[in-house]
């Protein structure tokens, strides 16, 4: 991990740190969104070479610098200039670990360049504390995909204007970023993201966009802590495939049970019935009859798949498994 640091007469430094993270200082973190010209933004050999001032995205490096110093915090990291985007083995590494590195910061700070603080010639000392809700809510920051786990992982996220204006936290602002992002509360104040569904969590998602194609399923890592190699240029759809894969392969081993609900159309399967695969609590039972079945994405046995499932479903107390290779199916 590589962290910027603010020297005493206001320098920035880059320090690297590699090994156990009991080793890497108390630090800040930035989230943002990028600039439509990437130029703008500083990179590594920016900072490396001295010409970092210069660069529009100077800005929100100082911006961050300040606010970590306000709060006692020499160290900090910045997604632009913190990563060598050219060595793509650095690149894998840091985006499987960038959730983590989140939720291990001391503060997140969520610079919204698109909002302004609303300010008033009556009293500006009362409405520069003031924002516009209606600028808040359409805020860029809330459609790009990587942002959904700079929101989710860290415990402190702050909110600023562009003029460096805190308008709040993720704490004061629960109803609004619920209401904007579709996302519950629970998951919101720290509630273990793997208590909820993967339906639910690809949800929150379903709105957001990335640069890359691939990076829709990337930006999922962390999400469901998941860490798998990058293969830019897979496209989109064979990226999700080797999430959900790896998604599946870390449900293998876990007992389901299987809800037959009648006369309903399934939409992947071709008959008057409806499953629904839900976990067992392992307080519970084991199921009390299993029927095996192979990971066929066609799923050509289903006819006599489903009937042996409906007879042993009918059988008094019956609880039935779905057992397949490399989890459920």
């Amino acid at each position: 991990m590589r962290l910027l640091e603010r020297k005493l007469d206001s320098r920035l430094v880059l320090s690297e740190y590699i090994g156990k993270a009991t080793h890497i200082p108390a630090y800040a973190i930035l989230s943002h969104t990028w600039a439509a010209n990437n130029t703008e933004e500083v990179i590594l050999q920016d900072i490396e070479d001295g010409t970092f001032e210069t660069k529009p995205g100077y800005n929100k490096i100082r911006f961050c610098a300040e606010k970590a110093a306000a709060d006692g915090l020499r160290y900090f990291w910045i997604d632009t200039c913190c990563i060598d985007k050219k060595n793509a083995v650095e690149l894998a590494e840091a985006i499987n670990s960038m959730f983590r590195w989140y939720q291990q910061a001391t503060r997140c700070y969520v610079y919204l360049s698109d909002v302004s603080i609303a300010c008033s010639n009556e009293d500006p000392s009362q409405s520069s504390k003031l924002m516009s809700e209606t600028a808040f809510r359409a805020s860029r920051w809330f459609t790009r995909g990587w942002t959904l786990q700079e929101l989710l992982a860290p415990m402190k996220v702050e909110f600023f204007s562009k003029e460096g204006e805190r308008i709040g936290d993720k704490k004061s602002l629960e109803r609004y970023i619920c209401e904007i992002t579709a996302i519950p509360p629970e998951a919101l104040q720290g509630r273990p993201l793997s208590a909820f569904s993967t339906d639910e969590r690809l949800s929150w998602q379903a709105s957001r966009e990335t640069t890359r194609e691939e990076d829709e399923a990337y930006s999922l890592l962390g999400i469901f802590n998941i860490y798998m190699p990058l293969l830019y240029g897979e496209g989109r759809k064979n990226a999700f495939v080797r999430l959900q894969r790896h998604i599946d392969e870390s449900s293998a081993g876990k007992w389901y049970t299987i809800r037959v609900n009648r006369f309903i159309m399934h939409p992947f399967i071709r008959t008057n019935t409806i499953l629904s695969i839900i976990e067992v609590p392992e307080t519970l039972s084991m199921p009390s009859s299993t029927v095996p079945f192979r990971r066929d994405p066609d799923f050509v046995d289903r006819s006599n798949i489903l009937t042996e499932i409906i007879q042993r479903c009918s059988q008094p107390g019956g609880r039935v498994a779905l057992v397949g290779l490399g989890g459920v199916g």
